[in-house]
């Protein structure tokens, strides 16, 4: 077999033959081979007992009662840098549905793979004086990688009550590879569905990850709700199953956000702009009113920010990603038409959304559009929008950004640390906002004499009325709702 092995790896696999032992390339490594795709993990197993192992290999590591060593090779790629070499075993029963409460050394590579989760995965490579040798297939892995097949190593049922995490990871290796689930072990995952609930939730968020970093993105999520798995990850997606849209779509809401996800894996974009597209309207459904072709979904955007944040807390995301995606799912439904709003408006928009956002927002909205069932992704308006944001893009739009700050403003007004300062900058900006020219040390620095010289009451009113003042975009979009559902 034309297998290219990594040095290290021979390295390994040629001193266990020399001292008598069998070496094995196992699990994903050699599903990618077979796919003709480059692996991401190397795990070699043996009939040699981890002292053996460590005896032959000082510079290792073994802290578990799994039989696992890691190998330290010395290696400047990380890929190789540590590899875990696993004697042969067989496994006890699963109490906690996840770990083992014990294993058993065995002297057969045979014996070794029938504990393994997947056919896919239950096959191994000989490596022969550091040369790839033969497959070993005693479970039908070679056929279902033909076919295309994720099928459990023999029964399902036992393989999904000794780890339940695997519920997950059938759809996840599914959606990675393009692959369908044999019915028998579909079936199994519909019955064990609940077990998920017994798996830590950063385990569960792992995979959910991984599917929704997939190029099948889109069919690991149809495949979670299908078997039952969704309402134990995101069961509030399940709220938008049936829930009918208005005139502007022409899916229900649940098909809508997966058909926007879709299109984000399709493009190749991000992880937050996949699952910004995916949440982006799951508040849709709590905020419908009404029903057929003039219902409304008020303020969904805004109730869909906060169930984002319940879904992702619940399930252990860090707290940047979280903020990130009910940001992208708060401002998606932006109003933007030629001719209609300034380019002040357009750097109070940025300012609004952050420049650091301005891109992954645009691509939600990408994602919504092509999830409507619309054939452009990019209309003209949203080019132009692009072609605004880039001309305004180096101008001012917060106090950090300003010529002179807030030292000058107490410097040039003779005034000490104060809710003054702040007044001063916010209507400073204000008008930066209208007018970039402005953001000069010698205009600003006049206008700021000026503000100073106003009584607190007066200069604090003045400041009011620029933080409150109403945005071209929020505006628009207003007369636009309001004009579509003859409301006054």
């Amino acid at each position: 077999m034309d297998v290219r092995i990594p040095e290290e790896i021979k390295v390994i696999g040629a001193v266990l033959n020399k001292a008598g032992f069998e070496a094995h390339l196992v699990g994903g490594c050699v599903r990618d081979f077979l796919l003709k795709k480059e692996p991401k993990d190397w795990d070699m197993a043996t009939n040699a007992l981890p002292e053996d192992v460590q005896g032959l290999f000082p510079d290792s590591v073994y802290e578990n009662k799994f039989g696992t060593v890691g190998i330290k090779t010395g290696s400047e790629n990380p890929f190789y840098a540590v590899v875990e070499v696993t004697t042969y075993r067989t496994e006890g029963a699963y109490r906690d549905m996840r770990h083992p409460d014990s294993v058993a050394f065995v002297k057969t590579i045979e014996e070794d793979l029938a504990r393994r989760d997947f056919t896919v995965n239950a096959l191994a490579l000989s490596v022969v004086e550091g040369m790839a040798g033969k497959i070993i297939d005693p479970f039908g892995g070679l056929a279902d990688l033909k076919n295309k097949i994720i099928r459990a190593v023999g029964v399902p049922d036992e393989r999904f009550m000794e780890d339940a995490l695997r519920l997950m990871r059938a759809v996840r290796f599914a959606a990675q590879l393009g692959f369908v689930i044999e019915e028998k072990t579909m079936e199994a995952i519909k019955r064990h569905a609940g077990l998920l609930e017994t798996v830590a939730k950063e385990r569960v968020r792992d995979e959910l990850v991984k599917i929704i970093e997939s190029d099948g993105a889109g069919l690991g999520i149809r495949m979670l709700t299908n078997c039952g798995l969704m309402r134990h990850v995101m069961p509030e997606m399940l709220d938008g199953v049936d829930c009918g849209q208005n005139k502007h779509h022409i899916y229900t809401v649940y098909e809508h956000n997966v058909r926007a996800l879709e299109y984000t894996a399709k493009q190749g974009y991000s992880f937050s702009v996949r699952l910004g597209s995916l949440l982006h309207d799951v508040g849709k459904p709590a905020t419908k009113r009404g029903d057929g072709y003039d219902s409304t979904f008020y303020n969904h955007e805004v109730v869909g920010a906060k169930m984002a944040c319940i879904i992702l807390d619940r399930l252990h995301f860090s707290k940047k990603i979280v903020e990130k995606i009910a940001h992208l799912v708060r401002w998606h439904l932006f109003y933007y038409n030629v001719g209609e709003v300034t380019e002040s408006g357009v750097r109070r928009f940025v300012r609004k959304v952050g420049p650091e956002h301005i891109d992954d927002l645009l691509k939600v909205r990408e994602a919504d559009r092509i999830g409507s069932g619309v054939p452009k992704a990019v209309p003209y308006k949203l080019r132009h929008l692009m072609f605004m944001i880039e001309k305004v893009k180096a101008d001012a739009i917060d106090t950090r950004m300003l010529a002179l700050d807030g030292t000058d403003v107490m410097r040039l007004g003779g005034l000490t640390p104060s809710p003054k300062v702040g007044w001063i900058l916010g209507v400073v900006l204000e008008e930066v906002l209208d007018d970039p020219l402005k953001n000069t040390e010698d205009a600003l620095a006049l206008r700021i004499k000026e503000l100073n010289a106003m009584t607190d009451m007066e200069l604090k009113s003045l400041a009011m009325q620029a933080k409150q003042s109403k945005e071209e975009f929020e505006r628009g979009a207003e007369e636009e709702i309001k004009e579509k559902f003859h409301v006054k």
